[in-house]
C-alpha cells in the first residue's frame, strides 16, 4: 500500500509541476505582446480556454497532493 501511495504522489507532483510551469509560461506571453501592462485600463480579467483548464487542473492536483500526503501520514 505504501509503495502505491508513493507512486501516486510522485505522479501527482510531476503533473502539478507541469501545469504550474505551463501557466507561468502562458502568462508571460500575454504580457510580452502588450497584454495586462497595468496602465491599459484593464480592471477585470477572466480566464478562458486552456488557461482556465490549466488553472482548474492545478487546483485539483494540489488538493489531491495534500490528500495523498495526509493518507501517507496515516498509513505510516
Amino acid at each position: 500500500m505504501e509503495y502505491t501511495l508513493n507512486i501516486i504522489q510522485i505522479s501527482i507532483s510531476a503533473l502539478l509541476i507541469i501545469t504550474i510551469l505551463l501557466q507561468s509560461r502562458g502568462s508571460g506571453a500575454g504580457s510580452a505582446f502588450g497584454g495586462g501592462g497595468g496602465g491599459g485600463g484593464e480592471s477585470y480579467y477572466k480566464k478562458r480556454g486552456a488557461e482556465k483548464i490549466l488553472f482548474t487542473l492545478s487546483t485539483i492536483l494540489a488538493v489531491l497532493f495534500v490528500f495523498t500526503a495526509i493518507i501517507r501520514m496515516i498509513v505510516k
